[in-house]
């Protein structure tokens, strides 16, 4: 703060006051070192996280990077005097190179003193279930029909379940063994149920930690603390939170990648934060790959709401949870319509216009007590915790307090700020309906910093943005996949991997990707490692020879030559895939051969020839051209988990868009909420091509198809039960293209399935089959010829005659419907004209 003001050097007196009073120096000295000694060795560090961020001590420290007063952030959410807790400074670090930091810790205070913390994995409500039936010998199916007719809700127990659920308190009334299976789980709910290791949680005692907790040792031998966090909190323990964070490492690697030429000098604290066309685009709701903006449903939240700055945007994250969202029409109407915005009083309006007359923070809670009824800011963090927490007691007495004060905790009242009762209350019922989800605005800001900074990159730098997104998925081929997608429909080209120009990760040549040489199958670091040394030596490969002789007997063997192949990476030494498919093996055992016999120092006729004779004993490629479409992109899934240079699926991709209401990656579970986005039970359209097929048999000796469906993204298993089969069975042929109706199977923490109802072929889609004619006398002078013309073409497919004059449509009788093949259209364009007739697919209404 170069020209700091009275105000603000008042503030920082008084946060170093508290913060020293409170004995938390060494805390904040602590937290201090590991995030510099983090900046001096390149190793990314988020802006910050919690309410930390509302700290101008922690900003100035460089711990965190947000200025509080620009965003009004209140240090009190932080840390105050009448606060019994810890305070909480959690770090975001690369994610690749967050142990290194731990490390550093590690090193700096001595490996006895620092040790990561246990967390006890409990028994919920579906899993009970399951567990107790696996115990009582229960079949799995029925455990598992009982486990899924619990709601998939945050919080959810077996009681609340029977209360919601009528079919399950039907069952539990009705049925022994299940009302038996209920009781066991409702007694084992909630308990502990087995030991992991903290994600992120970090113990550093003053002596050796076994003095003060006991210790157990963990997987992979690493050792952890018996008790929890909050145990090692009520102890006085130090608890530090390390977290990696994969976009900090996006978007390290995209300024590497923007840097690496020369041309461009990229820092990301020096960009613009109020770029009206970054905002723009974040409105479109084009957000694939941006932080915290790149579901479904915040796609449509950030297309409804238009953000045009950062305040938006950090209302917009908090806003988009259970709780919040059913605010957000009110949200979007204030935004856009600002007469219709009104207050209790005008006291309210300087605190809530930023957020166009809602509640949205718990910030804004604190500053409605202290400015209508003369809360101190200490206080008004123990009201924001007391509604949060929804303690019925002390809000009763609080709400006494902010209508009529309390002369002994020097609070006035809205009554004595010339507030009037019957305001004052609804102010405070308003506010506790709010408080009961309002969001933590420091930590919202902070990650709306990311939020913008990813934006920001996939405006200015799309290429080095995606190949920076696609290299921190790049062992998942489902989110490669949706990002390759997202490229295309960027318009930026995908390359296969290049033996000469690829690296291990993803990255950029001349606007286009280059897929990173280690997303091969089979081929890990340390070969893609010897591969660029040895360019770094003795220049690029010339030829598929050069490539075995240099790289024999370092890392790379024959399955690794041949998914190099397969994947294109050869592409460049001019032969086609098909032809090095066929000599690899024998160039291979030939360098073997003739390394064999220079190590045993064998003389042969072929030492004795000069260069032109030994071009005659080359291995030849043969002429047999290149493998068709098909055998190309079934290569490059088997070995790269996607298709590079097209799919299978591209001619019908428009009208598959159309046709579906779900794609595979939905069945996918989402690590965020540790569910596949589909909903349990929930009826659906997926459309793909058919790429396995196992059939089984029942109890019942009938037939049953499990079939795997594949389309733009990825995959799905679809179960078709026996009467379907017998229906469906010649359809169900392998590379068939089906759009498949069904219901979802869902369950936490697995791939999600589709239960098929109806399915129909790609091409037996109802077409309408388009025919223009000048005016409507044409049509009716042509009239008999067309019917002739349309005779003994009979199928599915409507024909809709445009007259162009009167911009008139006529839909002729179901009875002419056609097959709209080549030949029937090729004698409608030979009437007609081939420019006034088209065909368009219509969208599965009725399926």
């Amino acid at each position: 703060y170069p020209q700091a003001d009275e105000k603000l050097k008042e503030r920082v007196s008084y946060e170093l006051n508290t913060i020293k009073t409170m004995g938390f120096v060494d805390y904040f000295l602590i937290v201090w070192d590991f995030i510099h000694y983090a900046k001096e060795h390149d190793i990314m560090v988020g802006p910050g996280r919690g309410s930390a961020a509302g700290s101008i001590v922690s900003y100035c420290l460089d711990i965190t990077t947000l200025d509080p007063i620009r965003y009004n952030l209140l240090f009190e959410r932080f840390l105050n005097p009448n606060r019994v807790t810890m305070p909480d400074i959690d770090v975001d670090f690369c994610f690749e190179r967050r142990q290194e930091v731990i490390d550093y810790v590690v090193r700096k205070y001595g490996k006895e003193r620092v040790v990561q913390i246990v967390t006890f994995g409990t028994m919920a409500a579906r899993g009970v279930i399951r567990d107790v039936g696996r115990v009582l010998d229960l079949p799995y199916a029925i455990c598992d029909s009982v486990a899924k007719m619990i709601p998939n809700e945050l919080g959810i127990t077996i009681d609340k379940a029977l209360k919601m659920n009528p079919e399950l308190k039907k069952l539990y009334d009705g049925d022994d063994s299940i009302h038996n299976l209920i009781d066991m789980a409702r007694r084992l709910e909630g308990l502990p149920r087995h030991t992991s290791m903290h994600a992120a949680g970090v113990v550093i005692s003053p002596k050796a930690v076994d003095e003060f907790v006991p210790l157990s040792r963990g997987a992979d031998d690493v050792i952890t603390t018996q008790y929890t966090m909050t145990t090692l909190e009520e102890l006085g323990l130090l608890k530090m939170d390390f977290l990696g964070l994969r976009t900090l490492t996006v978007i390290q690697n995209a300024v590497k990648l923007i840097n690496a030429d020369g041309r461009h000098h990229v820092d990301m604290h020096e960009i613009d934060y109020n770029d009206k066309a970054v905002f723009d685009m974040i409105g479109t709701g084009k957000t694939d790959g941006i932080f915290q903006l790149e579901s479904s449903g915040m796609k449509s939240f950030m297309k409804e709401l238009k953000p045009h700055n950062l305040e938006d945007i950090i209302a917009g994250i908090s806003l988009y949870r259970p709780g919040p969202m059913d605010f957000i029409p009110r949200y979007i109407k204030g935004k856009n319509e600002p007469a219709s915005i009104t207050y209790e009083c005008p006291q309210l309006e300087e605190i809530l216009e930023p957020t166009y007359g809602c509640i949205v923070y718990q910030e804004q809670v604190m500053q409605i007590v202290m400015k209508l009824a003369g809360y101190d800011l200490g206080r008004s963090d123990l009201v924001r915790r007391a509604m949060s927490k929804k303690k019925a007691d002390v809000m009763a007495k609080e709400r006494q307090y902010f209508v009529y004060g309390n002369d002994e905790l020097g609070v006035p009242g809205c009554i004595a700020n010339g507030i009037d009762e019957a305001t004052a209350n609804r102010i405070f019922d308003e506010m506790t309906d709010f408080a009961k989800y309002a969001f933590n605005k420091s930590h919202a800001a902070a990650y709306t910093i990311v939020s913008y900074q990813t934006a920001w990159l996939k405006y200015y730098y799309p290429v080095e943005f995606m190949a920076a997104l696609m290299t921190s998925v790049i062992d998942n081929s489902v989110k490669v996949a949706e990002y390759i997608m997202t490229c295309r429909q960027m318009g930026i080209k995908i390359l296969p991997p290049d033996i000469n120009h690829g690296v291990s990760s993803f990255s950029v040549d001349n606007g286009r990707i280059l897929y990173g040489l280690s997303a091969v199958k089979s081929i890990g670091r340390p070969v893609v490692a010897a591969i660029e040394q040895e360019r770094a030596l003795a220049g690029p490969f010339t030829s598929l020879k050069n490539f075995i002789e240099r790289m024999s007997g370092k890392e790379v063997n024959k399955r690794s030559i041949e998914n190099f192949i397969k994947a294109g990476a050869f592409d460049s030494f001019g032969a086609t895939r098909r032809q090095q498919m066929m000599v690899y093996a024998q160039i291979m055992d030939q360098v073997a051969q003739d390394r064999k016999k220079n190590i045993s120092g064998q003389m042969t006729l072929f030492d004795f020839m000069d260069e032109e004779e030994k071009q005659a004993f080359e291995i030849r490629y043969p002429n047999v051209g290149e493998y068709d479409k098909g055998t190309l992109l079934s290569f490059e899934k088997e070995v790269l988990g996607v298709y590079i240079s097209g799919h299978p699926l591209d001619d019908v991709a428009e009208s598959w868009r159309r046709n579906v209401t779900a794609v595979t990656s939905d069945f996918y579970v989402n690590e965020e909420i540790g569910m596949p986005n589909v909903v349990d039970q929930s009826l659906v359209v997926i459309g793909g091509m058919v790429t396995g097929k196992t059939v089984k048999s029942t109890k019942n000796n009938k037939m049953m198809a499990f079939i795997q469906l594949e389309d733009l993204l990825g995959t799905v298993e679809v179960i078709i039960f026996p009467n379907d089969y017998e229906k469906y069975q010649a359809e169900l042929t392998e590379e068939a293209k089906l759009y498949i109706k069904g219901r979802v199977s869902a369950s936490e923490d697995q791939q999600a399935k589709l239960i098929a109802e109806k399915i129909i072929p790609f091409d037996k889609v109802p077409k309408e089959v388009w025919l223009q004619y000048p005016d409507k006398n044409s049509f009716i002078g042509q009239q008999e010829a067309l019917y002739k013309t349309l005779a003994g073409h009979s199928g599915n497919d409507r024909v809709i005659i445009f007259c162009k004059v009167e911009k008139a449509i006529k839909k002729l009788p179901v009875s002419w419907n056609i097959k709209a093949e080549e030949e029937i259209l090729d004698q409608l364009g030979t009437v007609l004209g081939k420019e006034n007739v088209k065909v368009r697919e219509t969208v599965l209404k009725s399926f």
